[in-house]
């Protein structure tokens, strides 16, 4: 019976884990492809100007997209309903999204104070997420300095709605930087699931 526990719960982890490495690159495609078309057609748009439809689309995207990927690690885990903080990071995503939807009327600058006060958040949530995974899955080092550093960015990227010089080029290289964390992340999970087939 214990043999069975423990190899039903080393394949449930090693699932999981694999789950997890697919979802992470496609998060790096999808963050890659984010900042290549805001480059390209918003980067030169400043605080008190107001979003391009493009560049409209593209914000009110961002925040939906991690709705979905959330959704996807949940049944991936298969939390469901039980998945509080999974739950709440959707919540937060969808609010936010429903607020960029406003704040693109308005100026770049309102967009990045939204912006900034999502990724705080949600910085904060990957925090306890990865801080959890630890003992499961195991390499969440790269998670736990990513959801850091998305607290750190949310809170400057807050301070610096009000300068007439900021730009959605600040919000690219937060997504830039998003993806080698989730790129590291997967670098990280694949030496571990090595490592425990030894």
């Amino acid at each position: 019976m214990t043999q069975t526990t423990v190899t039903s719960r080393t394949t449930t982890t090693t699932t999981t884990s694999s789950g997890l490495r697919s979802l992470y690159l496609i998060r790096v495609a999808f963050s890659l492809i984010w900042v290549a078309l805001v480059v390209a057609t918003s980067a030169s748009l400043v605080s008190t100007d107001r979003p391009t439809v493009i560049a409209a689309v593209l914000l009110v995207a961002y925040p939906l997209w991690d709705v979905i990927a959330t959704l996807l690690e949940r049944r991936m885990a298969g939390t469901g309903s039980t998945d509080r903080v999974g739950t709440t990071n959707m919540a937060v995503g969808l609010a936010t999204a429903a607020g960029m939807i406003i704040a693109v009327f308005s100026t770049i600058g309102t967009t990045l104070l939204v912006f900034g006060v999502w990724a705080l958040l949600s910085g904060a949530i990957q925090l306890v997420v990865a801080i959890r995974r630890r003992h499961t899955v195991g390499a969440q080092w790269p998670m736990i300095i990513s959801g850091g550093l998305s607290v750190l960015a949310g809170t400057s990227f807050a301070a610096m709605s009000a300068s007439a010089t900021s730009s959605l080029s600040a919000v690219a290289g937060y997504s830039a930087f998003g993806a080698f964390w989730f790129l590291v992340s997967v670098a990280a999970l694949s030496i571990r699931s090595r490592r425990e087939k030894r």
